[in-house]
Parts: structure tokens; sequence; C-alpha cells
């Protein structure tokens, strides 16, 4: 990437798996900062170009550590963009908070986490996981079985469902919940015949979320009731519904803060950027969003702050506003977490189409500590 003799150059560390079991995700995602960083460095507006230091941990965990340590004390690395998924972040942020570096996460997540070390740009569970819920409490019977990867992500996803759902009358009849990449869901489904529940939530990640997908179309080819029940996925964005096939994925419903159906002139101009760089065959996803945000409000902070120091790049992007992609949105002074508009979606004919989305932008609450879980069947989203 040519740069200007006459600017300074800043080296970012950027940490995507590009390869293992989420690699189409990570792809979209590392393509995303990719487009940022370019566009970053042909404004001339900027006294400085970023230069990414690009890392593939494949999905392993003791590869983030390893790279995360790399990046910060031989490269000298103060700002890293990156993770998918909440156990790679957890793995590498007490090297972040060590070396007094700054890690901005695209990825929504499931909160209870607000660590002065991150930038958090990702959906937190009132802005993703509590729209969708409100809405199937109000239109459905809220008769829930829950099938998911057995790490953080799932574990809070069906905290926060059971206690939501019960307090409005409603029950989670079971809670599934397999090793990240495992593929072998027959069990699974033979299950969910048994027991029949009238909604199937969906938290699963990379293949076992890709295996399930399938195995279930697959088994409603033969088992006509699995066509019956209401299927709601946390997860799902469009690169997967590319790769796992828009049959699978007819009718599921998905919540977000972003699809690439948002009918806005910034997400027009992102899609049309994103598609010239990168081919009409790719498909970005939320947080591919989010990554292309990460870099673009790291390069305004620096601007604004004057340098790429820490301290004053977390307080200068606190004073920042941006019509992004997503809608308008800003860095929460409380707790480092992104003011976002929740996107409530159906996937119809291969697409997400955007069905609902809240009125304005919805501050971040990572530790629900003001979200009224007692009541969510009273008022809000309607389809």
């Amino acid at each position: 990437m040519p740069t200007s003799p006459s600017k300074n150059v800043i080296p970012v560390g950027i940490l995507y798996s590009v390869s293992g079991d989420y690699a189409v995700i990570g792809r979209e995602m590392l393509n995303g900062i990719l487009l940022a960083i370019e566009e970053i460095n042909a404004n001339p507006n900027y006294d400085f170009t970023l230069a990414p230091v690009v890392r593939d941990p494949g999905g392993s965990l003791d590869k983030y550590h390893e790279y995360c340590h790399d990046l910060l004390h031989r490269h000298g690395v103060r700002h890293l963009i990156g993770c998918y998924t909440s156990a790679a972040r957890k793995t590498i942020l007490p090297l972040v908070e060590a070396a007094n570096a700054l890690l901005w996460h695209p990825a929504r997540y499931e909160g209870f986490e607000s660590s002065n070390s991150v930038i958090y740009l990702g959906a937190t569970p009132n802005q993703h996981v509590i729209p969708l819920l409100r809405w199937l409490l109000q239109e459905h019977d809220a008769e829930i079985y829950h099938v998911g990867s057995n790490y953080v992500w799932s574990w809070e996803m069906d905290r926060i469902t059971r206690e939501a759902v019960t307090a409005a009358g409603g029950s989670v009849v079971e809670s599934k919940l397999l090793p990240l990449g495992e593929e072998d869901v027959s069990e699974l489904i033979g299950d969910i015949i048994t027991r029949r529940p009238k909604v199937i939530l969906n938290t699963m990640v990379g293949k076992s979320a890709y295996s399930f997908y399938r195995a279930w179309y697959q088994a409603s080819q033969h088992q006509p009731w699995l066509n019956q029940p209401l299927k709601l996925s946390m997860t799902l964005c469009e690169p997967e519904v590319q790769l796992i096939g828009a049959a699978a994925l007819e009718g599921y419903l998905v919540s977000a803060s972003w699809f690439q159906s948002i009918d806005s002139a910034a997400n027009r101009d992102f899609l049309r950027c994103y598609r010239q760089r990168f081919g009409d065959q790719v498909s970005p996803s939320v947080d591919s969003q989010s990554a292309w945000l990460a870099g673009h409000l790291l390069a305004r902070a620096i601007a604004r702050h004057g340098n790429a120091e820490v301290d004053g790049v977390r307080q200068a992007v606190l004073l920042d506003e941006m019509d992004s992609p997503a809608g308008p949105i800003r860095i929460d002074a409380d707790n480092n977490h992104c003011w976002l508009t929740p996107h409530l979606a159906r996937c119809h004919a291969g697409k997400l189409e955007s069905f609902w989305q809240a009125d304005a932008p919805v501050k971040p609450d990572p530790w629900l500590a003001w979200t009224d879980l007692d009541h969510l069947g009273k008022g809000g989203a309607n389809a």
C-alpha cells in the first residue's frame, strides 16, 4: 500500500481468523478494515497513514495470544482491530490492558464487560437480544428450544433469554450447547423432534451452525413438522447465507444492528465501495461494517487528538458522531460501547430483508443495568 514520505506511519494490528471454523466471517471482517484503511490512506486531509500488520490466528486461542503479544511488543502496535468470538477477545484482553493499548472490537457480543482498553463497536444484548425477544413475546408463544455453542456467548444468551421469557410467561424448554466446531447434530435434531417446541433459538457459531442449518433442512424433507417452529438466530449474517444456501435458511428471523438491506445513502455508498474493491461475489456482514467503522473512528480520533497516543485517542473518540452505514453512531462515555439502531430481518430468497428498526439509536447497556427484562412483552417491535 503506497504511502506519502511526508506522512507519519502508524502501525495497526489486525487479528482476524481467515482460516479455521469461522473463516468466512473473518475474511469479510478483514475486508472491512482493509477497505477503511485504504480509504483513510487515500484521504489528503489526514497527515498520517495507517499500516496494517495482519495476522491470521486460524481460530486458535493460543495463536491469538501469541500474535497479540508479538504485535504489541515486537511491532510496537498500540491500536488493534479484531476478534470475532468472545473467547478470542478474552484471551488477548489481559495483554492489551497490560500494554496500555486499545482494542477496537467490532463484533456483537454477550455484554457483561467494560474495559477501558476496548472500544466496543458491536451490539450489546439490549441492542440485539432484547429487540428480538420483545418481538417474539408480542407475536408468538415463547416456548423456546435453545441450540448454541458451548462458550460464553451462548451461556449468556441462554441466561438472558430464560430470565426475559420466563418473566413474560414463556419458557426455555431445553438448552443444548455443542462444543465449538462440533458438526454431528443428528442427536440434537432428533431431540428437537421429540420435544416439538414452538420456537428454535440458534446461537451457534461457525461450522456447528452451518451443519445444523443444513441438517435441519435435509431432515425437514422427511419430517414435515420441522417446517412449523419459528426459527430465530442471534448469529446468522449475509456471508453465511451465501455459504449455507438460501433454501436451508428460508424464514429465519435475525437480529442485528446492520443488514445489507438497510436503505440509506450511507449504506448504499458503503456497499458500492466494498463491492468495487472486493468484487460482486462478496457479501459483507454486520461485523464487516463494524470493522470498517472501527478503522474510520480510529483515524478520526487520531486526527482530532493530533497523534495516536492511546489515552488521547480514547478521549477523542468519545467526542465523535458519525452517520454510518448502520445509521447515526457514537461511543458512550459511560462504558466505551457504541450507540446503535436495532434491526430485525427475515431471510427470504437468500437475502436478509429488514422488516423492523428502532426509531433511534439505543444507548448501550452491556450490564443490562437499566433494561427491564420483566416487561418485554409490553410495547415495542411489530413485524
